[in-house]
């Protein structure tokens, strides 16, 4: 199961109205894809729902999510963009380098030293590293490790338990959270400006496995990798946890995980 980075509007994700960057390559270069849902369909074959009763569902749950969760003195958290038209951000960093980018974090947290490779589908969640960083309370709540899906664009740091709209009991964070993580993590390890952490999505990441013939998708002559670099994932998965954190300040949007 792949993973895939969505910044917008509930609206427009539950209404279907994207579409994830594999989706648009197959598209530009002519090839046919279908998104798989956790339960085994396809996404496009879901009963379509009319987007202005998702966003009166969206809008109801947000006003519920924002009322337990805001302040109790002082002025509420103020409710954020939904309708199905607001542009949106995705991109898809995949498990094995959002595993590398907590595993450089925990390295350079505790000074030990980072693995050159990590295996292809590799179990970072039972990393020996990641686990002291996820059971580690004297470093703070992190919720990069105590397997947040949700970032909601809230500037203060929170993270708690509740039902997403479909009812699903998940972790929540904020992109207020989200964005002092990144920062701390570019202060322990990479030290980029932002420059250069916004090329990394392009320049850093997964080896191709493939190449484009004549309008073909051949694998001929390329070795199939089994091994990644680490810290070249890493910088990839941040990259693009930077770019969904800048896009959700800007566009006052939550991001969720896709997988």
């Amino acid at each position: 199961m792949g993973l895939d980075i969505y910044a917008g509007t509930l609206t427009r994700y539950y209404a279907h109205n994207w579409k994830t960057v594999t989706q648009q390559w197959a598209e530009v270069n002519g090839f046919s894809f279908s998104r798989i849902t956790p339960q085994g369909g396809r996404a496009e074959q879901e009963e379509k729902q009319d987007p202005q009763e998702i966003k009166k569902a969206m809008e109801n749950w947000q006003s519920q999510i924002l009322a337990a969760v805001s302040p109790k003195e002082g002025p509420s958290y103020e409710p954020w963009t939904e309708d199905n038209e607001t542009a949106y951000y995705t991109d898809k960093p995949d498990w094995d380098a959002f595993g590398a980018l907590l595993l450089y974090t925990a390295a350079r947290t505790y000074g030990e030293p980072l693995q050159e490779t990590v295996e292809k589908n590799w179990d970072f969640e039972n990393h020996p590293l990641i686990q002291r960083m996820g059971e580690d309370e004297e470093r703070g709540v992190w919720s990069l490790f105590i397997g947040a899906s949700w970032w909601l664009p809230i500037a203060d740091g929170l993270a708690f338990n509740a039902p997403c709209p479909t009812d699903e009991e998940i972790t929540f964070s904020t992109t207020g959270a989200l964005k002092m993580e990144l920062e701390q993590i570019n202060s322990i390890g990479f030290q980029a400006d932002e420059k250069t952490i916004l090329s990394w999505s392009r320049t850093e990441g997964y080896p191709a496995d493939g190449e484009i013939h004549n309008g073909k998708l051949t694998k001929e002559g390329i070795k199939e990798h089994t091994l990644y670099n680490t810290e070249s994932l890493a910088k990839f998965a941040f990259s693009i946890l930077w770019r969904a954190v800048k896009f959700s300040i800007e566009k006052q949007v939550p991001i969720l995980l896709d997988f």
